[in-house]
């Protein structure tokens, strides 16, 4: 250890904590209850507070600025999982195991409803519904039928791709002016009406406004996803590593031992990507109700700020016409 970094040596690890014994079938590379005898692993408990703060920071977000109630019923989902994932971190319990798990579950689902039912004629909605809501029971059952952790890593890994996969499809093909154009030539021809409602000065607006909106939202995927798998891969290597791990922070001694715990940095980093995927959504769905001009992003720094969507002033204040909430 270097003489100039000052630091203390790691208490030994226990296995008299408050909670014990433990239950649950996962145990991560944090030892046990070194810090304080009421939170097992205390860097992983902690690290969740992050989950907490953007979830209340979204919620007042979807309430303030109008969003669609799934969102908000994500942000609730969020939530569940930041408390869920504090709780199991602090007790290290199978049934709160279960909650940090599953919820992510359920979360992703409902993210999976709201992307595959939008604009849907019915009973498509409600048969999604149906499905998706089978699905979660499944998933609850046969995990908990195997408590196998990595059929849970597979099967959020897969509704997530499902679901990141789906919106960039839509977004492009809905969004981007060449393929918009496209279709509407297509849908002309179908109808063989070659005349336009709108000048030429406003569809030029709209395609510019909508090109900058598209790279913008490419900008949030790139960021959010990278921050995703990057705290993906830190969390692998402290899996696969962990002895060796363990020795560097003794060796380093304390505070400083904290900055390798993997799985608090891939709270941190899955947490804030998962925030934008959310966020994005948001926008995305109001882009595809047309509501570009109503709604914009606010993002003031790439790497040191959060995003946000908030409703312009003049749509506010009702002076673009009536503002109508969509559902």
């Amino acid at each position: 250890m270097p003489s100039w970094l000052p630091s203390v040596a790691y208490p030994p690890a226990r296995d008299d904590g408050y909670w014990a014994p433990i239950t649950s079938t996962l145990d991560w590379c944090e030892e046990n209850y070194y810090a304080t005898r009421y939170s097992a692993e205390i860097v992983n408990t902690l690290t969740n507070l992050l989950f907490i703060v953007l979830a209340f920071k979204g919620m007042y977000n979807c309430y303030a600025n109008g969003h669609d109630k799934i969102f908000f019923l994500t942000f609730v989902g969020y939530l569940i999982v930041g408390s869920g994932s504090f709780a199991f971190h602090t007790t290290l319990k199978y049934p709160m195991q279960l909650v940090d798990e599953l919820s992510m579950i359920y979360t992703t689902c409902l993210m999976f409803w709201a992307t595959f039912e939008h604009k849907r004629a019915n009973p498509i909605p409600l048969l999604l519904g149906i499905f998706t809501a089978l699905l979660a029971i499944f998933i609850t059952g046969y995990y908990h039928y195997l408590q196998d952790p990595t059929f849970h890593q597979n099967a959020y890994a897969i509704l997530t791709a499902l679901v990141l996969t789906r919106s960039m499809y839509i977004m492009e093909v809905e969004l981007r002016p060449y393929y918009r154009k496209r279709r509407a030539v297509n849908a002309k021809a179908q109808d063989n009406d070659i005349t336009g409602t709108e000048s030429s000065a406003e569809l030029k607006r709209k395609d510019e406004r909508d090109v900058i909106i598209v790279r913008q939202m490419w900008t949030m995927i790139g960021v959010g996803l990278s921050v995703f798998l990057g705290g993906f891969g830190i969390w692998n290597l402290d899996n696969i590593y962990c002895s060796q791990v363990r020795q560097w922070r003794h060796e380093i001694g304390l505070p400083w031992g904290i900055l390798l715990e993997g799985h608090g940095w891939w709270h941190i980093m899955t947490g804030t990507g998962a925030y934008f995927y959310i966020v994005w959504g948001i926008w995305l769905r109001h882009c595809l109700n047309g509501r570009q001009d109503e709604y914009e992003l606010v993002w003031p720094s790439l790497f040191t700020s959060i995003p946000s969507i908030v409703r312009r002033p003049q749509a506010m204040n009702g002076s673009n016409g009536h503002v109508k909430k969509t559902s």
